[in-house]
């Protein structure tokens, strides 16, 4: 097991989950997640030769839950990150990987302090560049103004996504996984009209052996203890993170750069936005390597560890 530790970034205290010697490699998780979610890559990148640090991100588990939105800001977050770096690795730039929320995290670690990071991998979500408007403005023309649902609308106001997932935090984590997995017969689940709820027409989850008892066990007891203020606060940020990045506007990521998505993902291909995230990485990350693997949903390193772990120790090495 990896040693539990709450590290003082200097703008926050993260739990951090930590095993290892060597260069370090800096964890971050998605939503609704946890350190926990790297548990199949730690203790394998940590036998690689490297410091594997997996995070709980601002407002989530062990670490700091401060209250206001803005608290949650991408630029308040990319910070954490950089303060953990100067903690843990005080000498030499470290490593990000991130899935989920965790990729834009990361992506963003990287292009906005190239000094502190020299490699950075996103599983599911694909790097698009600095945005030429604020994603509110795009979902809001594609889904809000047609009358369709679209999950992070229905995010936007305070209380309303916290109060329905805190009624039941592992239904809420177990049928959101389910429906965006591999696993998940094809259907149009998330088809359905503005005023919606989030849980609405989502299919009973069937077991899958990538997410136990045992696991739900986990994510049931951080989130009944942590709630979900602080990890929904992270999509209400969407036009302050559009402002702050405004200043790197035009740059690109020119670290090496690692994409592992899934063909049955939604989030790596946009929603249907593009066909091909790899060439669309390029655009931006032009030292990006990427694997699409078949049949993978969204929640990429807990689905499919062993092929995720080849993948990621083997691009490490060649760093």
């Amino acid at each position: 097991m990896p040693q539990m530790r709450t590290i003082d970034t200097g703008s926050a205290s993260l739990r951090c989950a930590v095993e290892g010697e060597g260069p370090l490699v800096i964890m971050v998780h998605g939503f609704p997640e946890s350190w926990y979610s790297w548990r199949h890559q730690i203790g394998p990148v940590a036998d690689a030769g490297f410091t594997a640090c997996a995070i709980d991100v601002r407002g989530y588990g062990g670490s700091d839950k401060p209250e206001p939105v803005g608290a949650y800001a991408m630029e308040h977050i990319v910070g954490d990150l950089v303060g953990l770096r100067e903690a843990l690795s005080p000498g030499a730039p470290a490593v990000l990987v991130g899935h989920d929320w965790g990729a834009p995290i990361v992506w963003n670690s990287a292009l906005t302090h190239p000094g502190h990071f020299r490699a950075v991998a996103g599983l599911s979500v694909p790097f698009a560049g600095v945005p030429n408007r604020p994603f509110t403005e795009v979902f809001r023309e594609h889904f809000t103004s047609q009358g369709k649902f679209f999950y992070q609308e229905y995010f936007q106001e305070p209380g309303v996504g916290e109060a329905e997932a805190e009624r039941d935090p592992r239904d809420f984590v177990q049928r959101m996984m389910y429906s965006i997995s591999g696993d998940v017969p094809p259907g149009d689940y998330w088809d359905k009209p503005l005023g919606a709820t989030f849980l609405e027409g989502l299919p009973d989850p069937a077991p899958v052996a990538w997410l136990t008892e045992d696991d739900l066990d986990f994510y049931e007891a951080e989130f009944r203890a942590s709630g979900f203020r602080g990890p929904l606060n992270r999509y209400r940020n969407h036009e302050t993170d559009f402002e702050w990045l405004q200043q790197w506007n035009g740059k690109r990521i020119e670290q090496p750069a690692l994409f592992i998505g899934g063909t049955r993902d939604p989030a790596t291909f946009l929603f249907g936005a593009i066909e091909d995230p790899v060439a669309l990485i390029r655009m931006f990350a032009p030292r990006i390597e990427g694997h699409v693997l078949d049949g993978v949903g969204h929640w990429t390193q807990q689905e499919r560890p062993e092929a995720v772990n080849t993948i990621l120790i083997d691009w490490l090495k060649r760093l």
